[in-house]
């Protein structure tokens, strides 16, 4: 329903949610066809996509990326939940040093269309759950290539999933739509972030002492050539990631989007093969089935990967 002021009210669950400016672009038309798309056309996308991506959100402190303006004007990163939100919009007050942040939760399809009228394009979450901060259940690897080189991603993603099924770890692949690809690894959170950020960053130097032509753990670019970036610096309390179907401040709304592993062999996969025009329907084919519900602690996994340490 539309108001002549320029707003919409959309029921979402529970609550009804007032949407300003609907009719706000945020990705202008651009080069090489790149359609256009409003505020209303995100709350429409958030609305159609919660059933998916709530699994993913429910109980993790968020890290919003706001775009008011649009992809073109001014970008900033909210931790803390202002005061004028909803009440009903979750929220959890985690340390930091020095004292304390409120992170947004978002819970429910309310929550998801109100953050779009807040022109919150991306959600980046806590790889680790209210009820204990200081332990992820979530481990991921960010394949991030020297250049927009998939093929490259994609070689380096069957290597981390060879090594991770030895290691006899489940994983699932997500493209992040922007250049490369996350592995991401259910976890029971026994061990905390330390922990978890060693045996990533351990098995990460596995894998690029056996590819050094090709892989790299260097954190300076200038130190990684065109090698591609085994990136685990996600692995850390207060640092997030993407979120599973959430949208990207690029050209043409393109959506980080859970795929099988069998679509790496799809020559049409990149990591902006799926927009907000047509992620649903990739999320429909729940290419995730059961894997997240097979965590693991990572102690015989960690047995395994120091005897190949040597």
């Amino acid at each position: 329903m539309s108001g002549g002021d320029g707003t919409r009210t959309v029921r979402a669950g529970r609550h009804t949610v007032e949407v300003h400016r609907p009719d706000k672009v945020l990705f202008p038309a651009g080069e090489g066809g790149a359609p256009e798309y409003t505020k209303g056309d995100l709350v429409d996308y958030h609305r159609a996509v919660a059933p998916f991506m709530l699994p993913h959100l429910r109980g993790r402190p968020l890290m919003l990326e706001r775009h008011p303006d649009g992809v073109d004007g001014p970008r900033f990163m909210q931790k803390n939940t202002p005061e004028h939100y909803p009440e009903w919009v979750g929220r959890v007050e985690v340390g930091k040093e020095g004292g304390t942040v409120r992170h947004t939760v978002c819970d429910d399809s309310a929550t998801l269309v109100y953050l779009a009228d807040q022109a919150a394009l991306t959600l980046h979450r806590w790889l680790s759950r209210t009820g204990q901060v200081d332990r992820p259940d979530r481990m991921v690897f960010d394949l991030d290539p020297a250049g927009d080189d998939f093929e490259a991603v994609r070689e380096a993603a069957r290597l981390v999933g060879e090594l991770l099924d030895e290691l006899r770890l489940p994983s699932a692949l997500m493209t992040t739509g922007s250049r490369g690809l996350h592995v991401v690894v259910p976890l029971t959170g026994r061990q905390n972030f330390d922990e978890v950020r060693e045996f990533a960053r351990d098995a990460a130097e596995v894998l690029a002492a056996a590819h050094p032509d090709r892989l790299t753990t260097a954190a300076r670019k200038k130190d990684r050539g065109d090698r591609l970036y085994l990136d685990i610096q996600r692995n850390a309390y207060a640092q997030t990631a993407v979120a599973p179907f959430t949208v990207r401040a690029r050209p043409g709304a393109p959506v980080a989007t859970p795929v099988s592993w069998d679509e790496l062999d799809d020559p049409a996969l990149h990591a902006r093969r799926w927009t907000i025009a047509d992620a649903v329907e990739q999320a429909r084919t729940r290419p995730w089935a059961g894997i997240m519900n097979r965590a693991r602690s990572l102690g015989p996994a960690r047995r395994r990967l120091n005897a190949l340490r040597g």
